[in-house]
């Protein structure tokens, strides 16, 4: 008993301190969406975005539309903004105000973007990112060179995964087969032909990623003082990359060698991404562990956006099985008259629209264009935002915004090819586009890199199936499986099965 005024005068100092850094809090102006912002009461707010965070988002963006709010996650706020000229402002602001690579690696509300690279993998992704320019200038630029690698595996990837018949319907987990044509096809782009048909490489490329999520998410979890030592003893990321030793090392011995031997210009060279990697890492003195990391981290990339975009077009698909034929007879046309070309796939609009318009209407994410905030600022509205503060848009609300979108609600696959031909402009509406409405790939300067490499792949893909493949789902009348919100995360129904039937005698 006589403990209870201490216990009384320690309980009152406890709520002093936080009323006082609730009232001097500088987010404390900024409307809060999913409930209370006082401290304490704050964390129902916080198990709310988890449980509703697509309604809290589109709650958000309606209210406060051309200006922004603020949800909770686990220790600390996020500042949306709402509206295109908002998403405007964020994009156009410089690097020591908004930095990409600083809400990449530490924003933690959202698992795909959250690889804390710094404790997961070590300081050198972060600190010297070329595989980001590799991704951007080399890629894209090769674009022609690599595109009948990737149909010719496509021909190979998509029957050994899909073992359909003619008149025989199989029934498929669509997002494992999707990870699993994926991860070989972007492969034989990145490792070339003699590593990317092994399935335990491919098995390994697809595990880390699943091990670099989970890695981000523990070292989140853990006190700063020991965070370094879990990356260097326990970090699942760094045991599946050493793992991956065995397959790559052969290559990377080989390739070195015959640099030693010719210099940068050798008949047969590769060009690959394993290559381009390899000749910027051997000046820097990277060990065979460092340039395998970085070669697991391109998958990383590629991987996990293109199987669960890929996965979301084909759910699509065989809920509108009526759009099939229409996509088939484009791809028809086209390839006999181009084969299986880049000027091909340029003019396969209903394809390409098709694509856009799934990834507009399920997404991989709530919001986009993430930030750290580096210094204080204010923005376009006049809300101050300080230093330290992880800033978005919301980007799954603007997509279904009737004022931009018409119809906004509906799946309408052919919108952009229609778009396409109305504006008289080929490239504003195309897929791998941009812009301050539509958010998909982010915007701006530091928009996803990959995604021309990625568009070209996913079109092919698509085109593929289309002309050699049937598909529908088992029961018709059930409907496309409902999508999977977590956080800030969307992802396929991973239980969601897919029927398909080879076509023959049809060859692509």
């Amino acid at each position: 008993m006589e403990d209870h005024p201490i216990l009384y005068a320690l309980l009152a100092v406890f709520v002093a301190v936080y009323i006082v850094r609730w009232r001097t809090d500088p987010l404390r102006h900024i409307p809060t969406v999913g409930g209370p912002s006082v401290p304490i009461l704050s964390y129902w707010s916080t198990f709310n975005y988890l449980r509703n965070s697509r309604a809290l988002i589109k709650e958000g963006y309606e209210r406060f539309h051309g200006s922004t709010f603020k949800i909770a996650l686990f220790g600390q706020w996020m500042v949306v903004v709402s509206g295109p000229k908002m998403v405007d402002d964020l994009r156009r602001r410089p690097d020591d105000e908004v930095s990409f690579l600083e809400g990449a690696e530490e924003h933690p509300g959202s698992c795909h973007k959250t690889l804390q690279l710094r404790f997961t993998l070590g300081r050198e992704p972060v600190d010297d990112p070329f595989h980001v320019e590799i991704i951007r200038e080399k890629l894209m630029r090769s674009l022609v060179a690599v595109l009948p690698d990737v149909i010719d595996e496509l021909q190979s990837a998509v029957p050994d995964y899909i073992h359909a018949e003619d008149d025989e319907w199989i029934s498929v987990n669509a997002l494992q087969t999707i990870l699993n044509i994926v991860a070989r096809t972007s492969n034989r782009v990145f490792v070339g032909l003699a590593i990317c048909r092994n399935q335990e490489y491919l098995n390994l490329a697809i595990r880390f990623t699943l091990d670099v999520v989970k890695d981000a998410f523990l070292v989140r979890n853990l006190p700063e003082s020991m965070r370094a030592s879990f990356s260097r003893y326990l970090g699942s990321g760094k045991r599946t990359a050493r793992q991956a030793i065995p397959h790559l090392k052969p290559l990377l011995d080989d390739r070195r060698a015959k640099l030693i031997e010719h210099g940068d210009a050798y008949p047969g060279k590769p060009n690959d991404m394993l290559q381009w990697i390899l000749e910027e890492a051997i000046p820097r003195s990277y060990t065979d562990v460092q340039i395998i990391e970085r070669i697991l981290l391109v998958n990383f990339a590629a991987i996990h956006t293109s199987s669960m975009s890929l996965s979301h077009a084909l759910l699509d698909l065989a809920a509108y099985p009526e759009y099939i034929q229409p996509l088939r007879e484009e791809v028809e046309a086209i390839v006999a008259a181009e084969g299986w070309t880049k000027a091909g796939m340029g003019k396969m609009w209903k394809i390409d629209s098709f694509l856009k318009e799934s990834q507009r209407i399920n997404g991989i994410g709530l919001t986009s264009v993430t930030r750290k905030v580096m210094k204080d600022i204010t923005l376009l509205d006049g809300t101050f935002i300080p230093k330290g503060t992880f800033i978005g848009a919301a980007s799954y609300p603007m997509h279904y915004d009737d004022s931009i979108y018409e119809n906004a609600s509906a799946f309408d696959p052919f919108r952009f090819s229609r778009m396409r031909g109305e504006d008289g402009e080929g490239t504003k509406h195309q897929f791998v586009n941009t812009s301050i409405e539509y958010l998909s790939f982010g915007h701006g300067k530091h928009a996803c890199p990959g995604r021309f490499f990625a568009a070209n792949e996913l079109k092919a893909m698509l085109a593929f199936i289309v002309l050699n493949y049937d598909l529908k789902f088992a029961n018709d009348s059930a409907g496309r499986p409902e999508n999977v919100c977590f956080g800030l995360n969307l992802i396929p129904n991973p239980s969601a099965e897919i029927l398909f039937r080879r076509r023959l005698p049809r060859k692509a």
